[in-house]
């Protein structure tokens, strides 16, 4: 039983673990250059996927990217000039991390800018004055006499 236990534990921990989807024909030979790829990898967007970064997705156009990613590392290409490169033949959607420019000013302020028109509206809101109450006229408190005494 605790065997069992045991094994339905380790399965339960392994399992929210992150499958890469890098498949061993893949992987450069050279520990320090597979470094460098994985970390360009990372930030780059699966364009099949959209929500998974290059090296988490299955599908055959991440794998195109992963190759053409250390084929330019193979060349002597940086990890800039890698990026730089990808980008050029995907455009900036391929980043999953966004530069900051002014062709990206809404996309980088949009969150600064819906706080600030929440808390505008809540500011406005919480100024707002219930009118004030009158005093009854003549005529109203008679006709609240009234109604009392007929109870």
């Amino acid at each position: 039983m605790t065997r069992l236990l045991a094994r339905l534990a380790l399965v339960l921990l392994l399992a929210p673990a992150p499958a890469l989807a890098v498949q061993p024909d893949e992987v450069l030979k050279d520990p320090a250059m597979e470094a460098r790829a994985r970390v360009i990898s990372e930030g780059l967007r699966c364009l099949v996927c959209q929500n998974q970064s290059i090296d988490d997705s299955d599908a055959p156009l991440a794998k195109d990217l992963r190759l053409l990613v250390r084929e330019r590392l193979k060349e002597g290409d940086t990890n800039n000039q890698v990026v730089d490169y990808v980008v050029a033949r995907y455009g900036e959607f391929v980043l999953l991390r966004p530069t900051f420019g002014w062709h990206t000013l809404l996309l980088w302020l949009s969150p600064l800018l819906a706080v600030g028109l929440g808390a505008f509206g809540i500011w406005r809101l919480s100024r707002r004055r219930a009118p004030k109450a009158e005093g009854l006229s003549a005529a109203e408190a008679a006709e609240v006499e009234a109604l009392i005494k007929r109870r």
